[in-house]
């Protein structure tokens, strides 16, 4: 068995122009669950094999609402992805948390309601648990990455997840504030929820472009001064993974996290009454559990 792990980074196309990253290519890798975003950047970086999806596709033509959340996650599962970086643009809902900072999320609100959330359903029925929806593990390694880097980051916070494509109203931007979010954004969820029904650890790096509209100076930031923050951020997000790449392929204790274990006992579903179909369709992402003794 190949114990060695495989560094999966969702998010925005500009992210995999690294210095350093060899052996690339482009592969496509087929899915049950219909056309993922984009094919997937195969490729090495300090020795780390790195697979990038961009998360809108390559030219952002998928907006947040018909992302293929499951088509992604099970052909990051067939590349041999074992942990995922999420990278996002995220508003800010806190005074604290300012344009250009970090925030690696160790909680979840999910607001969205338009999205297939899971793998399984009629026929093959799990529930796995998501209280804590992140990798603690990643989420060290993430935190002393970006300090390497300089970057000014946050660890922990509450990352409300909104259906979009609109932004929030001011009644929600203030209600979601009183219920003590930290950020918001419209890509992380189901994502976390089907990278822990695939056995991948996951974690997520909220990049904060501007504050959200319940700011008094929201309506004078201009969009020059968000496209660079943008451009801020991701030269930042660049030099996280290049960072923190070595120090995820040097863990000898990454194969035995917990996340990897989510679905030991979550399927409910007998085996004499499991659907074949399903089965088939299931085999990257729960084949662990579903083969045969």
């Amino acid at each position: 068995m190949n114990n060695k792990p495989v560094l999966g980074i969702i998010g925005g196309s500009g992210l995999y122009e690294i210095d350093g990253l060899q052996n690339t290519s482009w592969q496509k890798f087929p899915s049950a669950f219909g056309e993922p975003s984009d094919a997937l950047l195969c490729g090495e970086l300090n020795q780390q094999k790195i697979v990038f999806l961009p998360r809108h596709g390559r030219d952002h033509q998928t907006p947040p609402s018909q992302i293929n959340f499951r088509a992604n996650i099970d052909i990051l599962k067939k590349a041999g992805v074992t942990d995922i970086i999420s990278i996002s643009a995220v508003g800010s809902l806190q005074e604290k948390l300012t344009p250009g900072m970090f925030v690696i999320v160790d909680q979840f609100i999910d607001r969205t309601f338009a999205r297939e959330k899971s793998f399984f359903g009629p026929g093959l029925v799990a529930h796995v648990s998501m209280a804590h929806p992140v990798c603690n593990r990643l989420g060290d390694h993430l935190e002393k990455a970006t300090r390497n880097c300089g970057i000014e980051v946050v660890r922990g916070g509450t990352y409300l997840v909104m259906e979009g494509p609109q932004f929030s109203t001011l009644a929600e931007s203030n209600l979601y504030r009183s219920w003590n979010c930290d950020v918001i954004g419209m890509t992380n969820m189901p994502e976390a929820k089907l990278a822990r029904e695939a056995e991948i650890c996951y974690a997520t790096v909220a990049m904060v472009t501007d504050f959200d509209c319940w700011h008094p100076e929201h309506d004078n930031v201009s969009v020059e001064a968000i496209l660079n923050v943008l451009h801020a951020n991701a030269n930042n997000g660049r030099s996280m993974i290049k960072n923190v790449a070595p120090t995820i392929h040097a863990e000898p204790s990454a194969s035995n996290c917990h996340c990897k274990k989510s679905l030991q006992n979550a399927i409910l579903t007998p085996p004499e009454a499991r659907d074949e179909a399903m089965i088939d369709q299931l085999s990257a992402v729960a084949g662990r559990v579903l083969k045969s003794p």
